[in-house]
């Protein structure tokens, strides 16, 4: 009952000056709606890139090149009959204006792949065919065109079999995938796809330095990869920091390490303002203590201990804290909510609102101590002279 008369009193005394206790509570509702509007930004973005990254499947090595001279498709063959490999997929990026008609057009991502590309990365068609070894040993001028591109130049016709230019020649339009949206910083949907031999001749540049190597299982990953950087060094006669051979886990090791370290730090950057909201609760509570000398002089005068002063003054700063921290909890989670809409994504977590809940009462313990303590030292007599 007494702890509850103590509540009661602290809030009589936090209401009866509203202006002052709002802006005690400011410095703690900025710092913990911070924690948690920058925590869960960063959380949703690092969750995207981790999910991009594990939807290219677990059973993918990711090869890069860095030599001068880079594999030839008879090499890439011969990579991909060891053991333990499924299928490899080696692709060229060449940058060209890509048009229909007279149009002028514009610069566009145009890769050059085989016909594994489209089965390792889970691409589908909507309309046509592949591209076939005929395309590869012919460099036939034939291409496969993204969902926007295909809207852009064809509106809602189909483009199969019909003719664009691209880098100023005519190129026949075999095939257009379905909308598969961004992925890695890469967006197929604003893509173009031609045989890798054509590409090779439209940069004139008949080396593959990148590919990606399918293993037969997922089991078989961390072999596939020694065997895949082994078979590298000794054809290429490279070094271990000439080619790189990342498996799709390792990326997510990495990006979980990445999202640890952000959390880490944007959590430090936004508890800065919870350091000072704390500062600012043990001002507020040593003016509190000033204000009500007389006050206390009284009520120990008719025989409060000075527990009982203490623990009445550190509850109040103690309420004053909970109540910024559930107000700044509440803003976060809104400040989170609207940023969604704006298009980011927030992903918040129950762990953190309740460390960030924590933490305000914490304050209220630590900085709330000293200005109680003083209090609750405050020698009767002495406290009753004052005015």
């Amino acid at each position: 009952m007494k702890i509850m008369r103590t509540i009661r009193l602290a809030l009589k005394n936090i209401r009866s000056n509203k202006l002052r206790s709002a802006l005690t509570m400011l410095g703690l509702i900025i710092g913990i709606s911070s924690v948690i509007v920058l925590v869960g930004i960063g959380t949703g973005a690092t969750t995207n890139i981790t999910s991009e990254v594990a939807s290219l499947g677990t059973d993918i090595l990711t090869v890069s090149v860095n030599t001068d001279q880079g594999l030839t498709l008879d090499e890439v063959s011969e990579l991909s009959e060891l053991s333990g490999i499924k299928q490899a997929a080696p692709f060229a990026n060449v940058s060209a204006t890509v048009s229909k008609g007279a149009s002028t057009g514009s610069m566009l991502s145009v890769l050059g792949v085989d016909g594994n590309y489209l089965d390792v990365r889970n691409y589908t068609l909507s309309a046509g065919r592949e591209i076939s070894f005929i395309d590869l040993d012919n460099q036939s001028k034939v291409c496969i065109i993204g969902a926007d591109v295909s809207q852009d130049l064809f509106n809602n016709e189909n483009p199969v079999d019909q003719t664009i230019k691209i880098g100023g020649d005519n190129y026949t339009v075999i095939g257009t995938l379905t909308e598969q949206g961004s992925s890695m910083g890469t967006n197929a949907d604003s893509m173009v796809l031609m045989p890798v031999t054509t590409a090779q001749s439209l940069a004139g540049s008949g080396d593959i330095k990148s590919l990606y190597v399918q293993t037969e299982n997922e089991d078989a990953v961390n072999f596939t990869q020694l065997a895949t950087e082994n078979y590298l060094k000794t054809t290429l006669d490279a070094s271990s920091d000439e080619i790189s051979v990342t498996t799709q886990q390792s990326m997510l090791d990495t990006m979980s390490s990445v999202q640890d370290t952000l959390i880490l730090l944007l959590a430090g950057i936004a508890s800065i303002s919870l350091l000072v909201g704390g500062i600012g609760v043990m001002n507020v509570m040593l003016v509190s203590v000033t204000e009500r000398t007389k006050e206390i002089g009284i009520r120990k005068s008719l025989g409060a201990r000075k527990s009982n002063i203490l623990v009445q003054f550190l509850i109040e700063a103690l309420i004053l804290c909970l109540l910024g921290g559930i107000t700044g909890i509440l803003l976060g989670l809104g400040v989170g909510s609207a940023a969604e809409l704006l298009g980011y994504t927030f992903t918040y977590s129950l762990n953190i609102v309740g460390i960030a809940f924590g933490f305000a009462a914490v304050i209220g313990l630590v900085f709330g101590i000293f200005p109680a303590y003083r209090a609750s030292c405050l020698n009767p007599i002495e406290a009753l002279r004052m005015d």
